[in-house]
Parts: structure tokens; sequence; C-alpha cells
């Protein structure tokens, strides 16, 4: 099991990572600082599956390091 860890551990940090990278938030610099819109609406579609990964994957790490750390 402590084989296993370091590598499920490696996994869902790249899903993790391709998931917060495919999330859109802005065009540019400038929409961090509340100069463009700044207010999104409800999340739909494909931006609420990504969100819900972001959060299912960020859990799972967490849980693994958790578990490793223990272990």
């Amino acid at each position: 099991m402590n084989q296993i860890l370091p590598f499920a551990q490696v996994i869902i940090a790249v899903f993790l990572m391709v998931v917060v990278l495919l999330q859109q938030r802005g065009t540019a610099l400038g929409s961090s600082f509340g100069s463009e819109g700044g207010f999104y609406g409800a999340r739909r579609g494909m931006q609420k599956n990504l969100y819900w990964a972001t959060i299912v994957l960020g859990a799972m790490f967490v849980a693994l390091s958790i578990v490793r750390l223990v272990a």
C-alpha cells in the first residue's frame, strides 16, 4: 500500500493541475484587478463539472497526503 500512495498522489496532482488550468475566469490580467466585469453568474455545464472536479480532486489529494503521513 505504501508503494501505491506516491503514484496515486502524483496522478491526482496532475489531474488537479489540468482541471484548474482548464477553468476560465478572465481574458487578461486586468480582470483580476476588477476592471473587466468582475461578476460571474451561476456555473453551468462544463464549468460546473470542472468546478466540482476541482473540489473532488483536491479533497482526494489532501486525503491521500494525510493517509501517507499517518501510514
